[in-house]
């Protein structure tokens, strides 16, 4: 019986992550370039019982041999692994504000590769994203909204001087007479990346993502459009109900073993 509480418990912790990571993903619906999280709901090792007894041999010795019957198998319970988040693109959109910009890719479905910008934070660390709402700071630098500079191919600050600059489809950067390239990456496993702070991505052990222009990948950079959100948010709502059910019925299981255990403490050892 006390199996059974851990095993109710459980569930309804891994449905309550489930929530979390969904109620993240609508919240996030309207964020650009955002990834959507899926969570990956694991069982505990599975328990194999069996009985262990004895066989009398009708001999004068009275032999008696080992015996073991298998009783079958006891699962013990599910948890939230992990979060995985969905790079498929998502839908583009025009904005008309020429500091964004859209990565579209040119990849095939079945291509585990992806491309990003390139940033740097304000600790000097590389990550990456496909979130194109850029801007450009009092400095004339292009920044994300949260002041990140947005770098070049030669791992720079990108200098606009000012908010007249053009971007080519093959990411090139026109303004004030010079050119430079965007400092695109291409991410060979695009389940290595990381989710960090304000959803940038980075690889695991801070590794060097290739260079985008050299990887063979096929790619355009649409100025004044955005890549939005993939987050489906009528299949996320459904999900969140889903979760809230399974939550319930597990809520349900641990107050039936709860009473019974009341049952146990309370009644049976009053008659004994």
């Amino acid at each position: 019986m006390l199996r059974g509480f851990y095993t109710a418990a459980s569930g309804m912790i891994a449905q309550q992550r489930q929530q979390e990571i969904l109620s993240n993903n609508i919240a996030n619906a309207n964020t650009p370039g955002y990834q959507a999280d899926q969570a990956v709901l694991r069982s505990f090792p599975e328990l194999l019982l069996q009985q262990m007894g004895s066989k009398n041999i009708p001999t004068e010795n009275g032999l008696k041999i080992p015996e073991n019957r298998v009783i079958g198998g006891l699962t013990t319970g599910v948890y939230a692994q992990e979060a995985i988040p969905n790079f498929a693109q998502g839908d583009i959109r025009e904005t008309g504000i020429f500091t964004d910009m859209a990565l579209v890719e040119g990849l095939k479905p079945d291509e585990t590769g992806g491309i990003f910008f390139t940033v740097q934070n304000n600790e000097g660390e590389i990550r990456y994203t496909r979130n194109g709402h850029f801007t450009v700071d009092a400095e004339g630098y292009l920044t994300t909204n949260e002041g990140y500079y947005v770098l070049n191919q030669a791992g720079n600050p990108i200098q606009t001087n000012g908010l007249d600059f053009t971007v080519t489809p093959e990411g090139g950067v026109q303004a004030a007479g010079l050119n430079t390239q965007l400092g695109l990456a291409y991410i060979a496993d695009v389940q290595d990346l990381i989710k960090g702070e304000n959803d940038l991505l980075q690889l695991e052990g801070d590794a060097v993502a290739a260079n985008a222009y050299t990887s063979g990948a096929e790619f355009t950079v649409q100025q004044n459009y955005l890549e939005s959100s993939n987050v489906n948010p009528m299949q996320s709502m459904t999900d969140m109900i889903q979760a809230y059910r399974s939550f319930e019925l597990n809520q349900r299981v641990l107050k039936a073993y709860d009473d019974s255990m009341g049952k146990a403490v309370n009644e049976i050892a009053r008659l004994g």
